[in-house]
C-alpha cells in the first residue's frame, strides 16, 4: 500500500530548497529560517516560503510515484503557490461562517481514511511517523480539508439549480438518448442469403433460422449454435457482439430486441444480408426500476455562535438516548429540530428517492435498522440524528431515471461552477505576491 506521505528523493529535496532560496532573495547557503519568509499576503493571512517548499516537495513526490514527467519548477512553484493562496481565502470564509469540525467529526474523517487504508490505528500512526506527520499534524491536516470541503459545498450548491426543464432538454437531446438506453450484451447468429436468392432459397434459411431459435428456446447453448451456424464476423467467438447501446445498434436490431428480456431470443428477421437471430445474454441500464424506499424522520441542529458543534453533537446524544427511551422521536423533532421544513410533522421526510439526500444522510439512512435511531452524524446543514420507519421496494422507473439525470447535470454544473466560486473569491481577494519572479508575471497579466 502507498504510503500516506511519500518522500521525496534527496536529489529533489535539494533541487527545491535552492529555488526556494534564490525566490525569497536569499542566497544558495541560506539557513533554515531563510525559508520562513512571507511569499504572500492573502487578506488577513500570509503564506510562508516553507509552506510552499513543503507543498512542492509533496506534490512533486506525488508525480514521481505515478512515473509522470513534473512539471518545470517555476510552474510548478506557481501553480502550488496559486493552490496554496486558494485554500487560504476558503479558511478565512470558513473562519468567518463559523464553521467548525468537531473532534467527534475529524474522528469519524479519520477513522474512514485508516479504513480505507486497511490498517491498525497503531499501524496507522506508525506509517504517519515514517513519513515524517505526527498524528496532531495530521488532525489539523483533515481539520483544514474538512473546512474547505464544507465552505466548497455550502457556497457551490446555492449556485445551482436543476429545474424540470432542464431535465426534459437533456433526456430529449441525443446525448440524453444515448445515456438512457439500455445496455444489452448480445449474441447473433447469420444465415447468408443474398436480397436476389429465389423463394426456394429464402424459404429454406427462414426454415433454418426458425429451427435454430427453437432449439435456443429448448435450451440449446446460444453460442454453440453460433459457432456451428452462423455465418457472422462474429460466429467462431460464439457469435459474441459485446455490451452494446440500443442506439449503437441497427434500427433493426434495436427494433428487435424491443420488449426482449435478458435470456430471450428473437424471432428470425430478414436484413438484405440474410436472417438475423439475437439473444440478450445481460442487461444493464434502463428498465424496470425497482427502487429501494426508505421511510425516515429526523432531527437537525445547525451550529451556531450560540451552539457550538461540539455542544450540538452532545444535544443529539441525549435526545437519542431520551427518544429511545419514550419512543417519542416525532415529539422531539418538533420541539428540537432546525429543519423548517420536516419539523412540523416531526421530522417526517417521507419516502426516500435515490439521490435524494447528500451522501452523508444516506449512508446514514442505509445502515440504519428499522425502527432504529442513528448516532449523530455531520453534513453540509449541520448535525442529525435519524430513525428509519420502514422500507419498500417501488416501481420508479421514470423517476428514477429523472433522478439520475439530475444528479449528473448537477455534478457537471458543479465542477464548473467550483471554479467560477474559486476565481471569483480569487479576483475579490487582496493578494500580494512577495516573489519577485510571481510579481512580474502577476503584473504582466494585469496589463494584458
Amino acid at each position: 500500500m502507498k504510503r500516506i506521505m511519500q518522500k521525496v528523493t534527496s536529489t529533489f529535496i535539494l533541487s527545491s530548497m535552492l529555488a526556494a532560496c534564490v525566490l525569497v532573495g536569499g542566497p544558495v547557503t541560506a539557513q533554515v529560517q531563510t525559508l520562513d519568509q512571507v511569499v504572500a499576503v492573502v487578506d488577513d493571512d500570509v503564506v510562508m516560503a516553507s509552506e510552499l517548499v513543503q507543498r512542492m516537495n509533496t506534490i512533486a513526490a506525488q508525480i514521481q510515484a505515478q512515473q509522470m514527467q513534473a512539471p518545470p519548477v517555476d510552474i510548478l512553484r506557481r501553480q502550488v503557490l496559486e493552490q496554496l493562496i486558494i485554500e487560504r481565502l476558503q479558511l478565512q470564509m470558513a473562519s468567518r461562517a463559523g464553521v467548525t469540525i468537531s473532534e467527534a467529526e475529524l474522528d469519524q474523517a479519520i477513522a474512514r481514511v485508516q479504513q480505507n487504508a486497511g490498517v491498525s490505528p497503531e499501524a496507522f500512526r506508525q506509517r504517519l511517523r515514517a513519513d515524517g506527520m505526527s498524528m496532531k499534524n495530521f488532525r489539523q491536516q483533515i481539520r483544514q480539508e474538512l473546512m474547505i470541503r464544507r465552505v466548497e459545498q455550502g457556497s457551490v450548491n446555492r449556485r445551482i439549480q436543476i429545474t424540470e426543464q432542464d431535465i426534459d432538454n437533456f433526456l430529449r437531446s441525443k446525448e440524453g438518448a444515448f445515456w438512457r438506453s439500455p445496455q444489452y450484451e448480445l449474441g447473433h447468429i447469420l444465415i447468408p442469403i443474398s436480397s436476389s436468392a429465389p423463394a426456394s432459397e429464402v424459404t429454406q434459411a427462414r426454415e433454418k433460422a426458425e429451427e435454430l431459435v427453437q432449439r435456443a428456446r429448448e435450451g440449446t447453448d446460444f453460442r454453440q449454435l453460433a459457432i456451428a451456424n452462423s455465418a457472422g464476423q462474429n460466429a467462431l467467438a460464439g457469435g459474441d457482439l459485446g455490451w452494446r447501446k440500443t442506439v449503437e445498434l441497427p434500427t433493426l436490431f434495436a427494433d428487435a430486441l424491443n420488449g426482449l428480456k435478458v435470456g430471450e431470443v428473437t424471432d428470425p428477421f430478414r436484413s438484405d444480408a440474410g436472417f438475423h437471430i439475437l439473444k440478450i445474454h445481460a442487461q444493464k441500464g434502463a428498465g424496470e426500476q425497482l427502487v429501494e424506499q426508505t421511510k425516515v424522520r429526523h432531527i437537525l441542529l445547525k451550529p451556531s455562535a450560540i451552539l457550538t458543534d461540539d455542544e450540538a453533537y452532545n444535544k443529539l446524544i441525549r435526545l437519542r438516548k431520551e427518544a429511545m427511551a419514550s419512543e417519542n422521536f416525532a415529539e422531539l423533532a418538533r420541539e428540537n429540530s432546525e429543519d423548517i421544513g420536516s419539523m412540523l410533522s416531526g421530522g417526517d421526510l417521507g419516502w426516500s428517492m435515490p439521490g435524494q439526500f447528500v451522501p452523508e444522510f444516506t449512508q446514514a439512512m442505509n445502515t440504519t435498522s428499522i425502527g432504529e435511531i442513528s448516532l449523530p452524524f455531520r453534513s453540509q446543514f449541520g448535525w442529525h440524528i435519524l430513525m428509519v420507519e420502514g422500507r419498500r421496494k417501488q416501481d420508479m422507473t421514470d423517476q428514477y431515471i429523472r433522478n439520475q439525470a439530475a444528479n449528473l447535470l448537477r455534478n457537471r454544473r458543479y465542477e464548473e461552477e467550483l471554479q467560477n466560486w474559486r476565481r471569483e473569491i480569487r479576483d475579490q481577494a487582496y493578494v500580494e505576491i512577495k516573489l519577485s519572479e510571481e510579481k512580474e508575471a502577476s503584473s504582466d497579466s494585469e496589463q494584458r
